[in-house]
């Protein structure tokens, strides 16, 4: 059995090196979108590398907790372990969805994208900064400009019973909310993936071996 894991906006599978799980895991790297994809399409075609011919879990960190409730809806996972992200729509800050509304990150040059970095620490909450760094200055910010106008027009409706949410109480970008079942961790930001892996490597842990 694996878990496959997809990271986060930007980001990539240094993120969850600093997890200890107790089950195999295999990220998902990102590949380019097509030209005006959906989110749907996109998800249905990062899926492709998934063997479904065994159990398998997901986990999905920020956008990619998006990605992977897509993936889910198309596929059959085991669990869904979302970090730092949501399940739904209703989960998000009303502003993306103005933003989504306007449609006006369409008309913003993708080098835009690229923020400050004591901005862009500030946001994430980021206490790892030479990880958070290096991240950054690999960052494809046409993917980005893609995935911000795909996360804030996102229409997912339909919760899960599958699904388990971890987030941190501090989260700037995506605060704890909705009704989904969720683990909250006290102080957590944005970049707890990395910031507080020993407290989510344990939860994981006991959600795979208890369910």
């Amino acid at each position: 059995m694996k878990i496959y894991a997809i990271s986060g906006l930007g980001a990539d599978q240094r993120v969850f090196k600093h997890l200890t799980l107790d089950i195999e895991l295999v990220t998902i790297d990102w590949i380019t979108p097509h030209h005006n994809e959906s989110i749907k399409e996109y998800s249905k075609r990062l899926s492709e590398v998934i063997d479904t011919s065994d159990e398998f879990y997901l986990i999905g960190v920020s956008f990619g907790g998006l990605i992977a409730t897509e993936i889910s809806k198309k596929l059959n996972p085991k669990k869904v372990i979302l970090i730092s992200s949501a399940q739904t729509k209703y989960e998000l800050r009303p502003i993306y969805k103005w933003v989504g509304k306007s449609r006006i990150s369409k008309l913003i040059p993708p080098s835009l994208f690229n923020p400050p970095r004591f901005l862009a620490k500030y946001i994430m909450g980021a206490k790892n900064v030479e990880l958070f760094n290096a991240i950054l200055d690999d960052t494809d910010f046409k993917f980005v400009k893609w995935a911000l106008q795909e996360f804030t027009t996102w229409q997912n409706i339909k919760p899960s019973t599958k699904v388990l949410k971890i987030n941190g109480t501090k989260d700037k970008l995506i605060p704890p909310k909705g009704t989904t079942r969720t683990k909250l961790i006290e102080g957590g930001e944005h970049f707890m993936i990395v910031d507080r892996a020993d407290e989510i490597s344990e939860i994981i842990n006991f959600e795979f071996r208890n369910n």
